[in-house]
């Protein structure tokens, strides 16, 4: 469990606050690239770490990430014309470039002041289908990262995007959680739960599909340069002579990214806080030979084709107490959660505790190590940070980090599975 103290240095990312600085240090996506797509098209609101931002692509395809408040009365830049290479505000007419360069002031006619005001500005590169930003210090802004998924055409994935009322933590936590794959997740993870058999679900697209109904994986970590990853070991019933089982490999990439393995594809999550009770989930799904991905299929799988859970408008989801989260109680004779869709799953476990976890009162067990892990090291990058040095992860390689799912002899090791970086020191 944690200390109330911590808890809070934990979830609280806003601008002067010890986690968001750490946030601020990595480049994070912040939309969609599909929702930023044309030129002079509608400007976006954006929100993350707490502040509120407006991103746009000007009429040379320029994107833009400027505070959303116009620098001269504050009235939301969202609200503006997007025309002939800026950003206009409706209300006196003040036009911004990409840069956050003042161009026109037409109610100003000083050519001096505009050369001494400009709306703040954010770096933003767009890649792999997602609009990424930098929020922090210029002086320790680090290299862009590449990403494994940049390097297959974005046709050929499925890139998506939930925002919910939960703090970044809880969801992160899910993605650092294996035991729970076999219990929530049990239609899809055990089928033949019912009748108290198992029967192995041999989806290679799905990430919660299991060969074994071993519920009490046992849990080895190691730290990396990028954080730590996990191997999450089940053992195979019935059999003998190699010992063989189940080998989940799961990297957890600081401040909140984690890869969750099928045997085929590749699920790549971005926990980006919004604030501190809100949270944008971005998802990036790619097969490992670089084929298409079926992205109806994974849609279907996840739950987002309920329009009473997920707006394909907005990109929220919708459940709330109210509805139960959409689960429907008369189902769970023979679906277990009564949730459709793995995602919409997980969802509702965040939402259920609360917009920000109480974690003073947890009673943990083993199968919780890599949430702890987890907990430790973005408080260990928190303090570091207030102590001047570098957050954990931080201007890293990316390029090769892959999550596993692999079953092998008893006699492998777990560690000549991974290709990805090295053990920190």
């Amino acid at each position: 469990m944690l200390s109330h103290a911590d808890n809070e240095l934990l979830c609280r990312i806003g601008p002067g606050t010890a986690m968001g600085d750490v946030f601020r240090r990595f480049w994070s996506p912040v939309c969609l690239a599909e929702q930023v797509s044309r030129a002079d098209g509608d400007p976006l609101r954006v929100g993350v770490l707490g502040e509120r931002l407006v991103a746009f692509r000007d009429t040379e395809g320029r994107l833009g990430l400027l505070e959303e408040a116009c620098p001269h009365r504050g009235v939301s830049l969202a609200l503006g014309r997007n025309e002939a290479g800026g950003l206009r505000c409706l209300y006196h007419g003040w036009k911004f470039a990409a840069d956050g360069t003042i161009l026109e002031t037409p109610n100003c006619v000083d050519a001096g002041f505009r050369q001494r005001v400009r709306a703040r500005s954010y770096p933003v590169r767009e890649a792999g289908g997602l609009i990424w930003a930098y929020l922090g210090p210029a002086e320790k802004m680090p290299a862009f990262p590449h990403w494994p998924f940049f390097d297959i055409p974005v046709d050929n994935m499925r890139v998506n995007r939930i925002d919910a009322p939960v703090n970044y933590m809880q969801q992160l936590e899910g993605g650092a959680d294996s035991s729970h794959v076999g219990v929530l997740h049990s239609n899809f993870a055990r089928p033949g739960w019912m009748s108290g058999g198992f029967n192995a679900n041999t989806d290679p697209d799905n990430p919660a599909a299991l060969v074994t109904g071993d519920l009490a994986p046992t849990l080895l970590l190691e730290d990396t340069e990028f954080g730590f990853h996990y191997a999450a070991i089940r053992q195979l019933e019935g059999e003998d002579g190699d010992g063989r089982r189940n080998v989940r490999v799961v990297p957890i990439i600081m401040p909140s990214t984690r890869i969750i393995p099928s045997p085929a594809v590749q699920f790549v999550i971005f926990e980006v806080p919004i604030d501190d009770t809100n949270t944008a989930t971005f998802g990036v799904s790619y097969r490992l030979d670089g084929a298409p991905v079926d992205r109806d299929k994974l849609n279907e799988m996840s739950g987002r084709f309920n329009p009473a859970l997920f707006s394909e408008h907005t990109h929220g989801y919708l459940g709330t107490w109210q509805t139960r989260f959409g689960q429907d109680r008369t189902r769970m004779q023979e679906d277990w959660s009564g949730i459709q869709g793995v995602v919409m799953e997980d969802m509702a476990m965040a939402m259920s505790q609360g917009a920000i976890a109480d974690r003073s009162k947890e009673h943990l067990v083993p199968a919780d190590q890599a949430v702890v892990r987890a907990r430790r090291q973005l408080l260990e990058s928190a303090r570091r940070v207030a102590a001047g040095g570098d957050p954990i992860g931080v201007n890293v390689d990316v390029s090769r980090i892959r999550a596993i799912d692999s079953t092998v002899p008893g006699n492998v090791r777990w560690q000549d599975l991974v290709t990805h970086g090295k053990a920190a020191a």
